[in-house]
């Protein structure tokens, strides 16, 4: 994540953020060219397009939906079941449950639930876990997509660097042609020799090549720039350029100590890696919480049906009870030498018979039942143990990698930081040398146009000046972009430069 291009690729998400706020910067307010990209426009078509980028916001996506899924573990778990069966020969009769000589047609009907209500706070863990889980993948996420906008944002200003390297060269040809010309009058004239022409005109062949070499350059600049947006290297692009103002070389306002304690608030790898150490601390209670009692309730509604079951039967109208007198037909007692029956007097529910269907069988046979089950974990072989020192070792590693992380961020804080002191002498050190050669040049021209000094001087005088005019484009944007860099660490929406 942290890598060599730190050094300068931060600096380029600033840019992006400048092209939304900065009123500098609003190319999109306006008509542009075909083909003709923003640097926002940039950095949007290679957000869209990447496919590493798809994958990590599947990977929020996922987590989040696990998350979400394991907040729903506080709630009772419903099913419903039901099963169609047949059986012939000698059969138990499901309704009866006595034997019987026939073909069964049965049915069951079962609707239950289950809520956990204590499993040593394992719901509640496992809640936090995913969320940590679910956080940090987000960051990993932001990490992702500011790496993809660096990488573009360094292409695209390798890109405008390049086109003012090219403009440099090209003020370079134009002044060699307006010598060359000049010189050719005055050779034809016999003012100077003809070695003097020659000369020129081989360093206007040095000035062409550099050209030819710069142009070389922005076509790679561009190249790379149109791979991160994964558009066809034969498609022709332009960029909108981004005016930088010269350097005020002025002394940052920010201690190295401030700059690396606002990162570390900041940065989105730096929150990833928190936030892990925290989703393992969870591990461990939850690897924990294995050890501990568990408690659940259940219950539900069961019904069945079963063909064996008589189609008739008398049902009680719930009015009370009839008393009758029952005459026994085997039942007697002898009284005078005569048998008498036996009369019983009974007491029958009021109702009738009724014919039962399907579904008045289904209603009839319908129970429930309610369990509390308590399960207490008494040896494990050990799978807790070893699960809970697994835990906390994967903790450890975490916290091992945090400390990667901000050791890596105090690194870069503190070469930016170097690097951009550095940058500023570089950059005051080629200005001052151009303001210098530039009056040397001038004095060199005037002086060989009076045919004081020879083309040779002439040449020397022109080549260190359009040296240093190159070396001061490049150390502009390099003081500007070293700046950036620790702006982007403060995490300063900037908009002037």
């Amino acid at each position: 994540m942290f890598n060599s291009l730190r050094r300068f690729s931060f600096v380029f998400l600033i840019f992006y953020a400048t092209m939304a706020v900065g009123p500098a910067f609003a190319q999109n307010d306006v008509t542009q060219p075909a083909n003709t990209y923003s640097l926002e426009d940039c950095i949007k078509i290679a957000l869209e397009t990447n496919p590493q980028l798809k994958q990590s916001e599947l990977t929020v996506q996922t987590n989040g939906n696990i998350y979400a899924q394991s907040k729903w573990q506080r709630w009772p778990s419903i099913s419903f079941s039901a099963g169609q069966g047949f059986s012939s020969g000698r059969n138990i009769d499901p309704f009866t449950n006595q034997f019987v000589q026939q073909n069964i047609n049965s049915n069951n009907y079962q609707l239950g639930g289950q809520v956990t209500l204590f499993n040593g706070f394992q719901i509640k863990n496992t809640i936090k876990f995913n969320e940590a889980n679910y956080n940090a993948s987000a960051k990993d996420l932001d990490a992702t997509r500011n790496d993809i906008m660096l990488n573009v944002a360094l292409s695209y200003l390798q890109v405008i660097t390049n086109q003012e390297l090219i403009e440099v060269a090209r003020r370079q040809v134009d002044a060699s042609n307006l010598q060359v010309a000049r010189t050719a009058k005055l050779v034809e004239a016999g003012t100077l020799a003809e070695s003097n022409l020659l000369d020129l005109k081989a360093q206007l062949a040095n000035d062409e090549l550099t050209l030819v070499n710069a142009e070389n350059n922005l076509e790679t600049a561009k190249l790379n720039l149109k791979q991160y947006m994964n558009m066809p290297g034969s498609e022709q692009i332009n960029v909108v350029k981004i005016e930088v103002a010269d350097p005020s070389l002025k002394v940052y306002d920010a201690t190295i100590q401030e700059i690396f304690e606002t990162a570390l608030a900041n940065l989105p790898q730096m929150k990833a890696a928190n936030m892990r150490i925290e989703a393992a601390k969870t591990n461990v209670d939850l690897a924990k919480g294995a050890a501990m009692p568990s408690l659940t309730l259940s219950g539900g509604v069961y019904t069945a049906y079963s063909s064996a079951a008589p189609k008739e039967r008398f049902v009680s109208d719930g009015s009370g009870f009839t008393n009758t007198d029952v005459i026994s037909k085997t039942d007697y007692i002898i009284v005078n030498n005569q048998q008498v029956p036996i009369v019983q007097k009974i007491s029958v529910p009021n109702g009738a018979l009724r014919t039962f269907g399907y579904l008045d069988q289904l209603n009839f046979n319908r129970n429930s039942a309610i369990n509390l089950n308590l399960n207490i974990p008494i040896f494990t072989n050990f799978r807790v143990k070893y699960n809970v020192a697994n835990a906390k070792l994967q903790q450890k590693t975490y916290e091992y990698q945090a400390q990667q992380v901000l050791l890596t961020i105090r690194k870069n804080v503190e070469q930016a930081y170097i690097d951009m002191n550095n940058s500023a002498k570089r950059y005051s050190a080629t200005a001052n040398q151009v303001r210098a050669l530039q009056e040397t040049f001038r004095v060199s021209q005037v002086r060989f146009d009076a045919g004081a000094i020879n083309s040779v001087e002439y040449n020397i005088a022109k080549a260190n000046l359009d040296k240093a005019n190159g070396n001061l484009v490049q150390t502009k944007y390099d003081y500007v972009f070293r700046t950036k860099i620790l702006d982007f660490y403060m995490n300063r929406p900037l908009s002037d430069f």
